[in-house]
């Protein structure tokens, strides 16, 4: 079960790498478990700050469900396929829609499905040149369940998304980026210098000030104006009395390169 995720920690970066590339890293319930487990202790481990996150081999990103596995949870019944398939799958996105600390999708190959909404649910994606994506529930006869209803059309408004909901088609890293479902395109060999250097770029900034801008922006997303300044207001209010705010200000007016202090769990506990 541990090889169904692999993970390597370096820079404060940890890569995430979905490890099924016989099976097109096909989400099996195990694989899913491993992967909300690894979030569990990197949301705690202070010397980690950012996510990137990719699969294994150059063919896939990730395929979406395991089917066979699926199917055996739709043949026991609705109310087991909802706890052991759906429940499953919605936990991991809103996990990862609602994670403290970025997290950067490399899409290296094909997103389809589960896939998808992995890359939908995440705050930040870059996709190689040869990844491509689709919403194929549809030519199983039912919708997405991992968000992919709700997600992509609050990313490329209602026409877009039902276009590709209600067709299957498969549609390329381009269009993605068009639909706001990816940051931008790379060449395949830059994927990983592209999302390093992203991360690299988030490092350089307070991590509490990134935590409170990931949380304002997720927790505010579907809430009207007034309320979503609300939550801006909470979050600033949170930030006020601690060192990385002072130590920014500091810095910028003594014109230097700020040094902030403290761990990401004390910040984050703010």
């Amino acid at each position: 079960m541990s090889d169904f995720v692999l993970t390597e920690t370096r820079d404060a970066i940890a890569t995430l790498t979905l490890n099924r590339p016989d099976k097109l890293n096909a989400l099996s319930y195990a694989l899913i478990d491993r992967f909300l487990e690894l979030l569990d202790l990197i949301e705690t481990d202070e010397a980690i700050r950012v996510v990137i996150l990719t699969g294994a081999d150059d063919r896939a990103f990730s395929a979406g469900a395991d089917i066979h596995e699926f199917s055996q949870s739709v043949a026991r019944g609705a109310d087991v396929a909802m706890r052991d398939f759906v429940m499953r799958g919605q936990r991991l996105t809103a996990r990862l829609e609602a994670f403290p600390k970025p997290i950067i999708a490399a899409v290296n190959g094909l997103a389809f499905g589960g896939g998808c909404e992995i890359t939908e649910a995440v705050p930040l994606a870059i996709a190689s040149e040869r990844a491509s994506f689709a919403k194929p529930e549809i030519n199983l006869g039912m919708p997405p369940t991992f968000g992919g209803t709700q997600r992509l059309s609050r990313l490329a408004g209602r026409k877009r998304a039902l276009e590709l909901l209600l067709t299957g088609d498969v549609f390329s890293p381009e269009r993605a980026v068009e639909l706001g479902l990816v940051n931008q395109v790379v060449a395949h060999d830059q994927l990983m210098p592209a999302a390093r250097d992203l991360a690299g770029r988030i490092l350089r900034h307070s991590p509490l000030a990134a935590a409170s801008i990931l949380r304002a922006v997720t927790r505010g997303l579907n809430q009207s104006i007034a309320e979503g300044l609300l939550i801006e207001g909470e979050q600033f209010a949170r930030v006020a009395p601690t060192a990385d705010l002072r130590e920014g200000l500091d810095a910028w007016i003594a014109r230097r390169k700020p040094a902030y202090p403290g761990s990401w769990s004390a910040k984050a506990a703010v």
